[in-house]
This record gives C-alpha cells, sequence and structure tokens, in this order.
C-alpha cells in the first residue's frame, strides 16, 4: 500500500474531509448562531446591525460546504451515494432552509413595509435555527448508525427514521454551541445597548450548551458505548475529551472578562476538537451500519481508485492555501464594528 508522510491516501483524504467539514462548521456554525438570535433584537436598528456583522462573510463561508461535498464525492463516493440516500430528508430539508435563509438575507432591506421586513425576520431566524439543529441530526445519524444493507444501499425509512433520541439530543448541543459561538462573533461586531443584551444572550446559549453536552456525553456512554471503544483502546486519545473540555471552561471564562476574540478562538478550537473526536470514534468508518459491522462503509471500501486520490491530492496541495487566503483577506477587509450606512442591509 503507497504511503505519502507515512499514511496512506485514503486516510490523507479522510483528513482532508473533516478538515473541510471543521471549517465549515466552524464558519457557518456563527453565522447560522448570529440568525438564530435574530428574533430576540427588538429594534430595527439592532437587527440591521446583527444582519450586517454576518453579510459580507456569510456566502463564503457556505463556500466550505460545496468543497466538503465535493470532497467527499470525489474521495468516497461510495459514502457520499449512501449517505444522501439514507439522509435524504434532512438533506432535502437543508437544502431548503439553506436557500431561503440566503433569501431572506437578501431581500428584507429591498422594501421598507414593516410587514415585510417581520416576514423575512421570521424566515432567517428559524431557518438559522433549522440549520444548526439539522447538522447536529445528521452527525448524530452517523455516529450511531444507518441501516445500510451488503449492497451499501440504504434499507430504512427515508420520512423520520433520522429523529430519534440520540440524534435530537446532537442537534439540540449543535444548536446551542452555534448560538453561543454566533453571540461571541457578534460581540465582536457590535457596540452599544445590542452589546449589553448580547452579553447576557451568550450567558444563556453557554449554559444549554453545556446541559446538553453534558447530557449527550452521558447518553453516549450508556447507550452507544461503540463510541468510546476507540478511546479505550488508545489511553493517548483520551486527551480529546479533556481538550474538549477543557476548551468549552475557558469560553465562560474569557467572555466574563470581555475578550471576546479569545473566546471566540476557544470556541472554535470546542467545534474542532468535538469533530476530531466524533472522526476519532468513527475511523476507519464512514458509515457504520445498524444492520451488521460486515456492512460498515470504511475509507478503503468507499474510496476512489488510488490514482484518482494521489492527483486529488495535489489539487489540495494547490486549492487548500488559496482558500484559506481568500477567507482571511475577507475577514480582514471586514474587520472591527458594524456601521450601518446606504449600502447596509
Amino acid at each position: 500500500m503507497e504511503t505519502l508522510l507515512g499514511l496512506d491516501y485514503q486516510t490523507w483524504w479522510f483528513l482532508v474531509v473533516g478538515g473541510v467539514f471543521s471549517g465549515y462548521a466552524i464558519l457557518d456554525g456563527f453565522d447560522f448562531g448570529a440568525g438564530a438570535w435574530h428574533l430576540f433584537f427588538r429594534k430595527e436598528q439592532s437587527r440591521r446591525v446583527a444582519m450586517n456583522a454576518v453579510g459580507p462573510v456569510w456566502d463564503g463561508n457556505e463556500v466550505w460546504l460545496v468543497i466538503g461535498g465535493g470532497a467527499l464525492f470525489a474521495g468516497f463516493p461510495i459514502a457520499y451515494a449512501s449517505l444522501l440516500s439514507a439522509m435524504y430528508t434532512p438533506f432535502m430539508l437543508f437544502l431548503f432552509f439553506i436557500i431561503f435563509r440566503a433569501v431572506s438575507i437578501e431581500f428584507r432591506g429591498k422594501e421598507d413595509m414593516k410587514w415585510w421586513r417581520k416576514t423575512w425576520d421570521i424566515v432567517y431566524s428559524f431557518s438559522s435555527i433549522m440549520l444548526g439543529f439539522l447538522l447536529g441530526v445528521v452527525l448524530g445519524n452517523v455516529l450511531i448508525g444507518i441501516p445500510i444493507d451488503a449492497n451499501h444501499n440504504y434499507n430504512g425509512d427515508a420520512l423520520l427514521s433520522f429523529l430519534n433520541p440520540y440524534s435530537i439530543l446532537m442537534g439540540l448541543t449543535s444548536l446551542s454551541l452555534f448560538m453561543s459561538h454566533g453571540a461571541i462573533y457578534l460581540l465582536l461586531k457590535t457596540e452599544g445597548k445590542l452589546y449589553d443584551r448580547l452579553v447576557v444572550l451568550q450567558k444563556y446559549a453557554m449554559a444549554a450548551f453545556i446541559i446538553t453536552f453534558g447530557l449527550t456525553s452521558l447518553y453516549t456512554l450508556a447507550y452507544q458505548p461503540h463510541l468510546s471503544d476507540k478511546l479505550m483502546e488508545m489511553p493517548a486519545s483520551l486527551i480529546l475529551p479533556v481538550l474538549v473540555v477543557l476548551s468549552i471552561a475557558n469560553i465562560p471564562r474569557l467572555t466574563h472578562k470581555k475578550k471576546f476574540l479569545q473566546a471566540f478562538l476557544f470556541s472554535s478550537l470546542c467545534i474542532s476538537f468535538m469533530l476530531v473526536l466524533c472522526a476519532l470514534e468513527a475511523y476507519p468508518n464512514l458509515l457504520i451500519s445498524s444492520i451488521s459491522p460486515e456492512n460498515n462503509i470504511d475509507i478503503y471500501n468507499a474510496a476512489s481508485s488510488l490514482k484518482s486520490l494521489k492527483i486529488m491530492m495535489i489539487i489540495v496541495a494547490i486549492g487548500g492555501p488559496l482558500v484559506l487566503g481568500y477567507t482571511y483577506f475577507v475577514y480582514k477587509t471586514f474587520r472591527g464594528k458594524v456601521k450601518i450606512d446606504e449600502t447596509s442591509y
């Protein structure tokens, strides 16, 4: 088996896909969270400021989703096909809400009628809430297993089977984390009464996240023991849960000191460490079959040809720095507090 720096190409591509989706969760996670708070802001000026805080960056954040989906399809086409078949309903809902969220951002400021703006405010906030929730639901289903048969075909109810206690808990955990993450981002971009209100709202979101994270962790240990087997087999990997807990603990400490940039970095680390922990628990599996372990889809039986993986790694080596550079440029360009003018949303 050919390797690159000691790792086979399938593992490298697993890391690429995981890295891209982690970037997406961090970047689109905060603007989902910011949007979820939208109806909590009573004044028109506050809502405009909050929307303009994410206005220059939200569409660029979604590029990471496109790249992640493309990377999964290119590297592991069998896993891509099985996942979309199994999670057809939540993915269609996700697509529906992400479209209407984008439309609401662009349409809200086109008319001055109160009912018009109120309608798009509701669409924007509800869509953001559902997007944050659905991401956790999909992750929860991937972790506990999906009914996949020996031919890697989905063999379950396509309508509501994705709603189970574990996936709902994961959905609430991801939503509360994104709302805390989004509130911290807005604290970096706002001032005045809106800033003061966000200080309080962020504390509520962080408390909700700690509670849901604790419940999800207990549920995992009690009812999904296969997710902790890998940690028990490799004692060194226990550092990951410790890093997750430390990053969570640092968020309220830093927000209390009003060090919001550092708090945002630790919130991003929290998302990253949690996803790394999920990836470690699943590896080398991409999709776990709830029917039989023999039906699992892993990085080897789902991978593209070795030649394809090699060529795509070259593309990643070229394109990766370009995407990171573009992202850095956008955030540096639009840094600082939001100022409303005639060009604002």
